[in-house]
């Protein structure tokens, strides 16, 4: 029987003997096992605590909505059963469509914002006709409304009559959707180089490392490990925003559920396609969350520079 003392310096026999290996069983004193059922006890109290309240928010919310004078005329205009049900097998399969945009848009965007932000930093007198036309793209693109840059790549291009030149909506909406969004992902980007600190770029080029090494193996992978949050953030704005191709005739969810609402004269197809949105982009949102707070813990813990 091994003794052993407690957190209050009092002795405490242990009758299960040594652990293998020569070392002491661990016992938990009273004052420790005391305070996880403390612990314990809280967690639950403030779990029913934030039930209650949230249940008692939704019961008032609920009935500020219900009592409202045009509350009958709403429910039929926007949330009917039947224009739902009629809605939503047309909304999944244009559904497919943002989805396509979303993976060939999101790959093109990280490649293009990569190759602006390098421009962007790049050093020496010679490159500064490329870093002035890479800080001009990214003005113009971030300062111009998405809406108002598919306008014109949709509508315009076709105007153009260019031999050559797709006319289809899709494609030029996906165009687009990458002229801006490469924009903001490559000041993403700049902004993850330019906080690697010079001594790591200093430290590659002492150990005969090029420029272009030192960039690569270097000063990249720290950037783009520290911006992964942002950029999760941008391909998660990016998967709401494809709906945006709808506006040159491309049949995706919006505009499928455009087309039902237009000739029914029912709002409901939008609630149905805006759900389907919704439902698309939470688990993203949840993966970037998860993502940062992971991050997080590690740069705490000295894991990740």
């Amino acid at each position: 029987m091994t003794v052993v003392k407690d957190d209050s310096g009092r002795e405490a026999a242990d009758d299960k003997g040594d652990m293998p290996g020569g070392g002491d069983a661990y016992v938990p004193s009273q004052r420790r096992l005391d305070r996880e059922r403390h612990k314990r006890t809280r967690a639950r109290r403030a779990t029913a605590i934030a039930a209650v309240s949230t249940l008692v928010t939704a019961v008032v919310l609920y009935l500020v909505v219900v009592s409202a004078p045009g509350w009958q005329r709403t429910k039929e205009t926007f949330f009917d059963g039947q224009y739902a049900r009629e809605a939503f097998p047309k909304v999944l399969e244009g559904l497919w469509l943002n989805v396509r945009l979303l993976l060939i848009c999101g790959v093109l965007v990280l490649v293009l914002g990569m190759l602006i932000a390098i421009a962007r930093t790049l050093r020496g007198p010679v490159f500064f006709p490329l870093r002035v036309l890479a800080a001009a793209y990214t003005d113009f693109f971030r300062g111009l409304p998405l809406i108002i840059n598919l306008m014109i790549v949709v509508f315009g291009v076709p105007a153009l009559r260019l031999q050559g030149v797709t006319v289809d909506p899709v494609v030029l909406g996906g165009t687009a959707l990458t002229l801006t969004y490469s924009a903001y992902v490559a000041e993403v980007f700049r902004a993850g180089i330019e906080s690697v600190h010079p001594s790591q770029r200093a430290a590659a080029r002492s150990l005969g490392l090029s420029n272009r090494q030192a960039l690569r193996h270097v000063v990249l992978p720290q950037a783009v490990r520290r911006q992964v949050p942002p950029l999760l953030n941008d391909l998660v704005s990016l998967q709401k925003d494809t709906g945006l191709v709808s506006i040159g005739g491309a049949i995706d969810a919006v505009r499928a559920s455009d087309i039902i609402a237009q000739r029914a004269l029912n709002y409901t197809p939008y609630i149905v396609a805006g759900l389907v949105f919704v439902a698309l982009t939470i688990p993203m949102t949840r993966f970037t969350d998860w993502v940062t707070a992971r991050m997080d813990r590690q740069r705490a813990q000295g894991g990740t520079t």
